[in-house]
């Protein structure tokens, strides 16, 4: 049985995309004519949520209803989770340069509050997807307790809306890996840049092991390098990959048409300099 394939972009409030999805500079209401080109979008505000050990910032009730009015029902929203719970300790900004411990890590209590404070919009919600920063030593001692602490996590949270989760460290990319979240019905989310491996070497390696959900997010190797030299104008292509591209398309059609899964193919800006050019280009190839 084929799966689904949700195309969109990581995040969509960007003026200069006038012309490529909008019809100025400043639309009255962004996601709403977003909405009117794709089907799924990345929401990712959500995830900058600790700002101290006793201040936790949630979404609120009313940009809930405002981003659940401004699409149509099929429309599906993929959440990054709140950093609150992905980070093992504070950021050392927050902290004068002590590690401090995240008292929310993995924590099932915030997680259900963060299901409990997107309410009406769950039931259009494709994938919720966990993103780790790179775990050191000396962030956690070893892939084994990550995991164990993980599957403690994921035994006592609803996992009716799909989750995925995102590792930055390659070296956590093993089969005992995969297969704990083939065992608890977790998905991978998969990461085109950050120094992780190419996502078709991944798969690869790893397939007999995936199944159900998985977010795919085209990232790029180079954040600061890009915004340089974009000015933060996300018009055009500036860091082409025409030589990666047909082969993502052809590993998420093997994805979607053959292992059945269900597909959110998420394109960020700093993968090649536009994530609409991006994706016209994709579609060339699904």
């Amino acid at each position: 049985m084929a799966g689904r394939l949700h195309i969109g972009t990581c995040s969509w409030k960007y003026p200069s995309w006038e012309g490529l999805v909008y019809d100025s500079k400043k639309p009255e209401n962004f996601l709403q004519e977003y909405a009117r080109k794709y089907e799924s979008v990345e929401i990712d505000q959500w995830f900058w949520s600790l700002f101290g050990i006793d201040k936790v910032v949630l979404p609120k009730t009313e940009v809930v209803q405002e981003y659940i009015d401004s699409v149509p029902s099929n429309f599906r929203f993929v959440i990054k989770a709140p950093n609150s719970l992905s980070l093992t300790h504070l950021y050392k900004s927050q902290t004068s340069g002590a590690l401090v411990e995240n008292p929310h890590f993995l924590s099932p209590d915030l997680y259900q509050t963060f299901l409990n404070s997107m309410g009406p919009m769950q039931h259009q919600i494709g994938a919720i997807n966990l993103q780790f920063e790179y775990l050191n030593k000396v962030k956690i001692s070893s892939p084994q307790l990550f995991l164990d602490q993980f599957v403690n996590f994921i035994k006592n949270i609803d996992t009716t809306i799909p989750l995925c989760i995102e590792i930055r460290n390659p070296n956590f990319l093993n089969s005992n890996y995969f297969q704990t979240l083939t065992q608890h019905s977790i998905g991978h989310t998969f990461c085109q840049g950050y120094y992780m491996p190419d996502i078709l070497a991944v798969y690869d390696d790893f397939s007999q092991h995936l199944q159900g959900t998985s977010i795919i997010r085209l990232l790029g190797p180079d954040r600061q390098g890009i915004e340089k030299t974009t000015g933060k104008s996300w018009d055009k292509v500036v860091a082409p990959k025409d030589s990666e591209i047909p082969g993502i398309a052809r590993l998420v059609r093997k994805m979607v048409d053959q292992a059945g899964m269900d597909i959110y193919l998420n394109v960020n800006n700093h993968y090649e300099g536009s994530a609409p050019a991006t994706i016209e280009k994709l579609l060339q190839y699904l």
